[in-house]
Order: C-alpha cells, then sequence, then structure tokens
C-alpha cells in the first residue's frame, strides 16, 4: 500500500489511523457487475482498502437496474454503500436523487486529475472502458478494420454477435452509413437519423446473434457461432489471456465511456463509503486494476504507473481515444426510452 494511498484515507477521515485501530463492525457492501471486472476490482481496490482500513468490504453484484437502486431509497431499505455505475445510468441515479452529490473536499482527491470526467457530481471518476468490435484473427487474419465491415456482409461472411440494446447499434449503423462520429447524436436527435440507422441495421437483422450478458460475447467467438461480435474490451482481453486465443480487437468507433463510484442516497455506513472512494480514487489502485483487466485509470496521475505492455489494450490511448465514439447520456436521457422502445418493437418484427 503506497503512503499517498493511505495519505488520502486519511484526509478523507479528518486523521490517519492505523488498520488495526478500525472497530471490527466496520463494514461496508460494495455493488459491482461481476465477473472479470469484479475480479479486478477485489485484486486492486476491495482487498487493498480493507487491508489498510480494517474495514471489511462485502460484495454484491447487479446488470445495471436502476429500479432496484430506486426501491431501495424509496422505501429507506438501502444496503448498499458503494456502487459502480456507469455512462448514462450513473448521470440518471445522479438527477433522480438515488446517490448522493459527493463532496470533493471530503475525499481530499484533486479533481483536476480526472479531467472532463470530474464534472458528474455524483461520484468518483474508477475505470474507462469501451464497447469493441472482436474477432478470432485466426479465422479472420485481415480484419475487420472499420465499423462499416461490422455491416458488409458480402466483404466479411458470417454471423455477427451484437448487444441486445438499441446502444450503441443505432450509432454504430449511422457511422457504417457515412455519418461522421462527431454528428452522430446531432443526425440521431432527428427522426430521419432515426429512419436511417435502423434502415443499415436491416441489413444484417438476419445474421445477428444477440446477448445480454457480458460473458457471452467472447463465448460466441469462441465457439465459432459469429465472425465478429461487439464485446467489452476487458471480457475479450480477458477472455483471449484465459483461452489462449488469438481475440483481436478492432477500435474504430469503439463506445467509450466512463464508470464512477457513487454512493447510493441512505448508505447505512456514508462515512467508511467516503474512505472507500478516497482510496479507490487515488493513483496506485487504478493503475493496479490494469493489472487484472484492461480498464483505464480515470486518474491521470495512474497513467505513469501502468505497465506500458497494457496501454494497447486501454480505450483512453490517444490514438484509441482518436476514433472512438464518445457515448452522450444527455442523449440518452432525453430520446432512451423513445429508441428502446423503438427497437424493441424492431427486434419482434
Amino acid at each position: 500500500m503506497t503512503a499517498s494511498a493511505l495519505a488520502l484515507i486519511g484526509i478523507a477521515t479528518g486523521t490517519l489511523a492505523p488498520a488495526q485501530s478500525a472497530f471490527a463492525g466496520d463494514q461496508l457492501t460494495i455493488t459491482s457487475w461481476g465477473g472479470a471486472v469484479q475480479a479486478g476490482l477485489r485484486k486492486a481496490a476491495f482487498e487493498p482498502f480493507t487491508r489498510a482500513t480494517g474495514i471489511k468490504v462485502t460484495e454484491a453484484e447487479y446488470s445495471g437496474d436502476i429500479a432496484k437502486v430506486r426501491t431501495m431509497v424509496e422505501t429507506k431499505t438501502v444496503s448498499w454503500d458503494v456502487l459502480d455505475a456507469s455512462g448514462t445510468t450513473a448521470v440518471v441515479i445522479c438527477n433522480q436523487g438515488l446517490v448522493e452529490t459527493i463532496d470533493w473536499k471530503k475525499l481530499g482527491l484533486d479533481r483536476t486529475k480526472f479531467g472532463d470526467a470530474a464534472n458528474y457530481d455524483c461520484g468518483v471518476p474508477s475505470y474507462g472502458s469501451a464497447t469493441v468490435v472482436a474477432y478470432d484473427k485466426d479465422k479472420l487474419p485481415n480484419g475487420p478494420k472499420t465499423i462499416a465491415d461490422l455491416f458488409d456482409t458480402k466483404k466479411i461472411p458470417g454471423k455477427r454477435g451484437l448487444w441486445k440494446s438499441p446502444y450503441p447499434n443505432l450509432e454504430w449503423a449511422l457511422i457504417a452509413d457515412g455519418v461522421e462520429t462527431k454528428d452522430v447524436y446531432k443526425i440521431l436527435a432527428t427522426r430521419e437519423g432515426v429512419e436511417r440507422a435502423f434502415k443499415r441495421l436491416d441489413t444484417i437483422k438476419n445474421d445477428v446473434i444477440w446477448w445480454t450478458a457480458g460473458a457471452q460475447a467472447p463465448q460466441l467467438l469462441a465457439d465459432g457461432q459469429v465472425v465478429m461480435t461487439a464485446a467489452f474490451n476487458g471480457r475479450i482481453v480477458d477472455a483471449a489471456k484465459e483461452s489462449g486465443r488469438r481475440f483481436e480487437i478492432m477500435w474504430d468507433a469503439a463506445n467509450a465511456g466512463m464508470s464512477y463510484w457513487t454512493i447510493p442516497t441512505g448508505s447505512p455506513h456514508r462515512d467508511e463509503a467516503y474512505k472507500f472512494l478516497a482510496f479507490a480514487g487515488s493513483p496506485q489502485p487504478q493503475a493496479d486494476l490494469t493489472h487484472y483487466i484492461p480498464y483505464a485509470p480515470a486518474n491521470k496521475d495512474a497513467m505513469t504507473l501502468v505497465d506500458p505492455a497494457v496501454l494497447p489494450y486501454l480505450s483512453t490511448t490517444p490514438e484509441h481515444d482518436a476514433i472512438a465514439l464518445h457515448g452522450s447520456p444527455p442523449f440518452w436521457i432525453e430520446y432512451g426510452d423513445e429508441l428502446r422502445q423503438r427497437f424493441t418493437a424492431w427486434l419482434a418484427k
């Protein structure tokens, strides 16, 4: 444990108490996404935090279900102290008052170290990830090269795996149809843009196998059910490492997003939650996460601690960032319900 990480915990609590002074009853329930990312967070953040503070971490898992958070808050039965929330989910639960506004002075973290990601008021930026297109290099030695290849079954025949969600499929459809990445949300906000996106999706609808959980995407690839698939970048790298398969990532139009550590309103262990956010936002734990899964640190000071061999797999490198699709939570808050209904109806046709 680094001195800086310990100091941050001390700043957040007013004292730099050794781990053994923590009360035996101190505990914290942290909820994340399960799978490879939670396993990585356990090694990089949860276990080191307990060693540093004596505060026991109990883990829970969820799939981004806002309704469960809302029910706990409204019925005053909150059992989660810290929640790993990503992208649009983070903004929605903040706007609805389901998570606390963060007091950065109490945290003792330098907010400027997180760049634009720190503009969000209800959480501490934790890690950057991306939804990418992945393939098996042994079966497709030359590509795909661009997001348009995902939609070109003549150039690359075979089934595609896609996340069963309008996001980021509608954005990708427009980019494949010639819309510049920077203009995607302006076009998708129009009726004509929506029609254009669905028309492009129509061209591959019969060649798609839909998945709903992150672990399914690399499995579809490993089983040979698809020639390429949308996938979470960390899942693909983890699957390749575990299986020895030559799974590769195509970074064009990778849908990049940020996750946040948030505190549900009514957390029964609020002070301990602040200690964890201070710890988890510090450079060393964020850099350590990349040892286990290639999700990029949000704290800019952590990047100097990352093994250079890991950099090609991170979504935030300058090369990847330059060609990424940066998701727009405000767009999906405004248009999400309508587009999800349209997407569900389209799938049923």
